[in-house]
């Protein structure tokens, strides 16, 4: 009996090691780029590498806003990141409730057909999607990234995958109880699924917020690019200023970060959704 105490006890001490061991290693980069950020560029390359460094350069994150327009670009991606965040949620629960809970001819083809597309590169279309919003006039304008990226295939199946496991007979009770479907919609299956709401917010913000070849597609004037665009401006021009454009890396990262640790209490939960039926 203490034996197989002392196995289970050693292979959980193994399990937490190795867990700590790649959380170590996948923060390193990120150590190391707050600690460029903090430096002159004489001093980031220096071997050894000073973690800490001695005369922190704060002053770089305040050089970083006069070098380029990083407010304009910070401004332009909030406002993309929230609206199609806000877009994304609104479509896929919707689109998610009618898929779960509503009977109609063709609605496991059409969710099928719907998911498939997920694995579609966008590569492959995204040339004929370009040349369709030029078409409609949308060109070098914010509207035509938030029209492409208002709708998600992956978001319609994560919801999807949750309210199945929401029973039927809640809604069944509510219809009973007069409550249309908009209403059930509403007032029953969005407030049970926060932690797949969660789960999407923070998938489609991330993916938004670090956009790069959309922006760059779409998007010619420099008043409205966002701020990987930026970024990559600011390599192009400056390019041997380590100091300030990790500086600017970490003022990326901070809007991603806060979200997740907002985020994080539903984030397990909703990460196991798809497990939960079908």
């Amino acid at each position: 009996m203490r034996s197989k105490t002392f196995h289970r006890r050693l292979g959980k001490f193994v399990v937490y090691a190795l867990l700590i061991l790649l959380a170590v290693i996948m923060l390193i980069p990120f150590i190391w780029m707050l600690s460029a950020s903090l430096k002159f560029n004489k001093d980031i390359f220096v071997i050894p590498f000073a973690w800490i460094p001695k005369n922190p350069q704060f002053r770089n994150y305040v050089d970083i806003w006069k070098k380029i327009p990083l407010a304009r670009f910070t401004l332009n991606t909030a406002k993309l990141t929230v609206i199609v965040t806000l877009l994304q949620l609104f479509t896929s629960s919707f689109a998610a409730y009618a898929f779960a809970k509503l009977q109609f001819r063709g609605r496991n083809v059409l969710f099928l057909a719907y998911v498939a597309t997920i694995a579609v590169p966008w590569q492959v279309y995204m040339v004929p999607q370009f040349m369709f919003m030029r078409s409609l006039g949308l060109a070098d304008t914010h509207l035509a990234i938030i029209i492409l990226q208002a709708f998600s295939a992956f978001g319609v199946f994560l919801m999807r995958q949750f309210y199945e496991g929401i029973p039927d007979s809640l809604c069944e009770a509510a219809r009973i109880d007069g409550m249309n479907e908009y209403q059930i919609y509403a007032q029953i299956m969005l407030p049970l699924s926060k932690p797949a709401l969660s789960t999407l917010i923070i998938f489609t913000f991330v993916n938004t917020w670090n956009d790069f070849l959309g922006p760059l597609i779409y998007l010619t004037s420099e008043s409205k690019k966002t701020l990987q665009i930026g970024l990559k401006m600011f390599i192009s021009q400056y390019s041997a200023e380590y100091g300030l454009i990790m500086a600017a890396s970490v003022l990326s990262l901070i809007p991603v970060l806060v979200v997740f640790l907002a985020l994080q209490k539903y984030f397990v939960a909703g990460i196991t959704t798809g497990a939960v039926k079908g």
